[in-house]
């Protein structure tokens, strides 16, 4: 996506275009937020595919893989699709991340809530639509939206601790040389002097906040990414494992499977049967 902000409607003909063209997992570089007013949304996220029916929200956060078919439901389809750069509303997208890293997805009762989260959007678009949008008046827009469907998920106990988890500087800190250094062959002790402090305190704020230590966090994101490139590419489980700075296959098959109690050959295996049948 080239513009830094995009915002329009999934209707039951466009929902209809989107089912006969051919619809792989992919990545996205950008920020996609779906807000379903009606219809249905079938979407393969986080590694498993669910059917949500309106009203839902999904996020999809930047790289993530994923897959979603818009499906009428009593002859209607109506959902808005928001895509925009991180960097955009680049304070809450960070905030996002953890609050929708492993729950991308959640329905909503029909509320005033959902109703003002319509009007938001509609607002959104006839800036968007001018001939020359402030795109201020849009950022704007879309944190109070941000804003807005973070409390619900307050209201519904979907965040657990999250909120917390993310109030540390030092660990929002982490997160961004993370991103930038978790395919290298980087230990904790990188990251804590990048961060000008001791690996034991660089731990316990990881160990406060996530309840595991840097090298788990750091595993785990390693392991995200090899899924993602064992479902959209062709890369051999040696390529993945030195892509990611595993030096030797049999150790990297090896973290994978203690992490999610499958080989990478039967994940992928298991993947393509989840696509192959819908």
């Amino acid at each position: 996506m080239q513009d830094i902000f995009k915002i329009f409607k999934i209707d039951i003909h466009e929902s209809n275009k989107i089912a006969e063209q051919i619809n792989e997992p992919h990545q996205h570089d950008f920020e996609e937020l779906l807000i379903g007013n009606k219809g249905e949304l079938e979407h393969f996220i986080d590694f498993k595919s669910q059917i949500l029916q309106a009203p839902f929200i999904s996020f999809v956060t930047q790289g993530k893989t994923h897959r979603v078919r818009p499906l009428p439901k009593d002859n209607e389809c109506d959902i808005w699709a928001i895509r925009f750069r991180s960097e955009f509303i680049a304070e809450t997208t960070f905030r996002l991340y953890s609050s929708f890293h492993e729950n991308a997805s959640f329905t909503m009762p029909n509320s005033l809530c959902f109703d003002r989260l319509n009007v938001i959007c509609e607002m959104m678009q006839d800036e968007y639509l001018q001939a020359v949008p402030d795109f201020s008046v849009i950022s704007d827009l879309l944190n109070a939206l941000f804003t807005m469907i973070q409390s619900e998920r307050n209201k519904q106990n979907l965040n657990n601790d999250e909120t917390n988890k993310i109030n540390g500087n030092t660990f929002r800190s982490f997160l961004k040389l993370l991103e930038i250094h978790y395919k290298e062959a980087r230990d904790v002790n990188f990251y804590a002097e990048k961060l000008f402090m001791t690996s034991r305190n660089l731990n316990n704020i990881c160990q406060k906040i996530l309840h595991q230590s840097v090298s788990e966090i750091i595993e785990t994101r390693k392991l995200t990414e090899a899924k993602n490139l064992l479902v959209t590419t062709d890369l051999t489980i040696a390529e993945i494992g030195f892509e990611l700075g595993y030096n030797e296959k049999t150790y990297f098959t090896h973290s994978f499977k203690r992490k999610s109690g499958i080989t990478p050959s039967e994940f992928r295996k298991e993947m393509e049967q989840v696509i192959q049948s819908k």
